[in-house]
């Protein structure tokens, strides 16, 4: 029977891999570098064992590795994550990003290679390693400390300017020159993409992955989600990006929503896979003769690589105001290259424009800088202390005059956050009416045109649609009055203050600029101006609160979207009230209690002794999930939730010197566990919207979600499939809620 070479050539990875890995876990080092040697025992270098042979087809293999490396670091990115980092991880970054960019460039040309070596050389030094950073802080156990925080924010934020290298690189290669003017259009259309998709994304994603979630399970998620990150592959290709951009993009995506850890997980063991053989596919590029001819340049750029990324790091830091502690321990954590290195060199070895050597040498310095990280990372308390008693005292004490005015130059309130927020919104509703007025530009009016229908009467009728189309967001740019709390932020009390019409001015300016730009895509000059000013006229006089509550669902809906998950993950950390030892148990108000005759509202019983009253009963009558206003009279019995310490608390007050037996279960009031399966009509629902209470003539009394549990929780907790609930009330209702 024959056997498909490619499956062989699979084989003989998978076993030399599985090989190389369990040795370098043995020995404590990353596996990365373990798929890296199995890549050149394989490969065409190395004798002693079989070769791989369609080595074209291990190359497509190893594509779609990058494309999960990247769709698995999207869902681990977040741009909210990017927004939090704050500015001493933005100029961290920023500034060692462009150091070791132009120190790589230069080693480059001092060692007379080409242009494009060189500047493909500086992007391979610009990026640390994510992965073994975040290893390094776990084996070494230093997460939880200060500088730490600083590391991570600079790694987000290299993240996206390595997206944006990438671009940059490709464009420079493929238009074979170094252009201000190109780079600023490669810039401005990686801008416009990446917030049309992100916001597209969040205002469709979420919701269709909500509507579908009972749907989603095991393997459909897994294709769905492998399905969104290829279809943004195939639009970033459309539109001149590389396909590793547009998978984390989608992951950024995807990272933002409610199933971003199910899909993170499910999607592991794929990324596992081909990140393998990419990893190996590198390995395999691994020419002894070429690292034996370019020794020297391996180890000068080993040093440089750790020099200059301490430096740079040192420096960016200090400059944002970090202390010369942090900005020490974030340099020596920063001095390495990993993944994103091997990306870049692959990206030039792929466009041709670089040389057969680069690559096997960003391996080798990514390789030593891997070793070197975790004795670096250990040694930055004792190069502190060294760099402190060598400064002196006095330079201490300048370092941190800075440091301090730095942080309250930052902290300090303003027109700065305001005007950074209102250029956020506009900014965002600018993208939306251009991407609008692009899709009709360049696909309704070719087909117009296809059809005949290309004639000025058309030109002006599809120019009035796609307004009209616009015209919600147009809205969000002029019409949206600016927020109270940014009022208050600057001390101003009244939304007729003249800064405030200034400002709302200058975007009346910019939506009448840009309207007319756009409108002139279809029509001559001033036919478009006057278009423009009798529709903003009308939308400002007849249309324009329609076209305000369109704007205002459109943005509510995006902003549910964007922050479900963060205020699902806060209730979910919410910890548990008490024990998880609650029961249900009758106590008798005696004759001398000081509860008997008052309301349960002035009785306060959850906020004093953390129980529930779940029924009173008074005689022959029973009076289920008392309201407020229901007064506690002598000779009731409470059923109440509460753990044993609880219970014998309330106890004492209650039944004041009557000696009654607590813990006595009633015969038809009890407490019942739920399993909240899926197409459950109580989830995706609060517990006040839920109507447990009315179904049961019981209360929620716990709920446990992922293992932590709440006692007593409030009716706006969510009720979520895969819950369980506790519910105290009526056995026979009880019992028909379960079947």
């Amino acid at each position: 029977m024959h056997l498909p070479v490619i499956i062989q050539d699979l084989a003989i990875i998978m076993i030399v891999g599985g090989a190389t890995t369990l040795l370098f876990r043995a020995i404590k080092q990353p596996t990365v570098l373990g798929y890296i040697l199995a890549g050149f025992l394989v490969g065409p270098h190395f004798e002693w064992l079989p070769t791989v042979v369609e080595a074209d087809s291990i190359k497509v293999w190893a594509e779609i590795g990058v494309i999960f490396l990247l769709f698995a670091l999207g869902l681990e990115f977040s741009f909210k994550k990017l927004v939090r980092v704050g500015t001493p991880a933005t100029v961290t970054a920023l500034v060692e990003i462009g150091c070791m960019t132009g120190v790589g460039y230069l080693i480059g040309r001092g060692f007379g290679w080409s242009f494009y070596d060189s500047i493909f050389l500086g992007g391979i030094l610009a990026i640390s390693s994510t992965t073994i950073i975040i290893r390094a802080f776990d084996e070494l156990e230093m997460k939880t400390r200060g500088f730490v925080k600083l590391v991570f924010g600079v790694l987000i934020v290299e993240d996206l300017v390595a997206i944006l290298l990438m671009v940059i690189l490709t464009t420079i290669a493929v238009s074979q020159k170094f252009s201000g003017l190109e780079m600023g259009t490669a810039t401005l259309k990686l801008g416009f993409f990446l917030a049309l998709w992100f916001i597209l994304g969040i205002f469709l994603v979420p919701s269709f992955l909500k509507k579908s979630r009972q749907l989603l399970k095991g393997d459909t998620l897994l294709i769905v989600a492998i399905g969104l990150c290829f279809l943004m592959v195939v639009l970033a290709s459309k539109v001149g990006f590389s396909p590793a951009f547009g998978a984390f993009i989608m992951g950024s995506i995807l990272a933002e929503t409610t199933d971003s850890h199910r899909i993170e997980h499910i999607i592991q063991p794929v990324k596992d896979l081909f990140g393998a053989i990419f990893f190996v596919s590198v390995g395999m590029l691994i020419d002894p003769q070429i690292l034996t001819n370019h020794a020297i340049p391996i180890v000068v750029i080993f040093f440089v690589t750790i020099i200059g990324k301490l430096l740079s790091s040192v420096v960016g830091a200090l400059l944002a105001g970090q202390s010369l502690r942090h900005s020490i321990q974030a340099g020596l954590s920063l001095a390495q290259i990993g993944e994103f290195s091997f990306i870049i060199a692959g990206l030039g070895l792929s466009l041709g424009v670089t040389s057969d050597f680069l690559y096997p040498i960003a391996i080798s310095v990514s390789a030593l800088t891997t070793f070197t990280t975790p004795y670096l990372i250990k040694s930055s308390d004792h190069v502190v202390k060294f760099l402190e008693s060598s400064l002196g005292p006095e330079r201490i004490r300048n370092l941190e005059r800075f440091r301090v005015n730095a942080e309250s130059a930052r902290q300090s309130q303003g027109w700065s956050q305001v005007l950074k927020a209102e250029a956020l919104k506009v900014g965002a509703n600018a993208v939306i009416v251009i991407a609008i007025f692009l899709a009709s530009e360049r696909i309704l009016l070719p087909w117009l045109s296809d059809k005949g229908m290309g004639g000025d009467a058309n030109r002006v009728v599809l120019a009035l649609w796609t307004l009209l189309s616009a015209a919600p967001f147009l809205w969000g740019v002029a019409g949206r009055k600016i927020q109270k709390q940014h009022l208050a932020m600057i001390g101003i009390t009244t939304e007729a203050a003249v800064p405030i019409i200034a400002l709302e001015l200058v975007r009346w300016i910019f939506v009448i600029g840009l309207s007319t730009a756009l409108v002139s895509l279809f029509l001559a000059p001033l036919l478009s101006v006057l278009m423009v000013v009798i529709f903003l006229t009308l939308n400002v006089f007849v249309f324009g609160r329609y076209f305000e509550q369109i704007y205002l669902n459109i943005e509510t809906r995006f902003v549910q979207n964007l922050q479900e998950k963060e205020v699902l993950e806060k209730k979910a950390a919410l910890p548990p009230l008490a024990p998880w030892d609650a029961h249900l148990a009758q106590v008798t108000v005696s004759q001398n209690s000081p509860l008997a005759g008052k309301s349960l509202a002035d009785l306060t019983v959850r906020e004093r002794f953390g129980i529930t009253i779940a029924l009173i009963q008074r005689g022959h009558q029973k009076i289920a999930a008392p309201g407020r206003n229901i007064l506690c009279l002598p000779g009731d019995v409470l059923h109440v939730i509460g753990t044993d310490d609880q219970i014998n608390k309330f106890q004492e007050v209650c039944e004041a010197l009557e000696d009654e037996d607590v813990g006595v279960s009633s015969d038809d009031y009890v407490l019942q566990q739920f399993f909240v399966p899926v197409n459950s009509p109580f989830s995706e629902k609060n517990i006040r919207e839920s109507g447990l209470r009315e179904k049961t003539h019981g209360l929620v009394v716990g709920i446990e979600k992922n293992g932590q549990r709440t006692l007593n929780p409030d009716s706006s907790m969510m009720i979520d499939v895969g819950d369980i609930v506790w519910i105290v009330g009526d056995r026979d209702r009880l019992k028909a809620l379960e079947s």
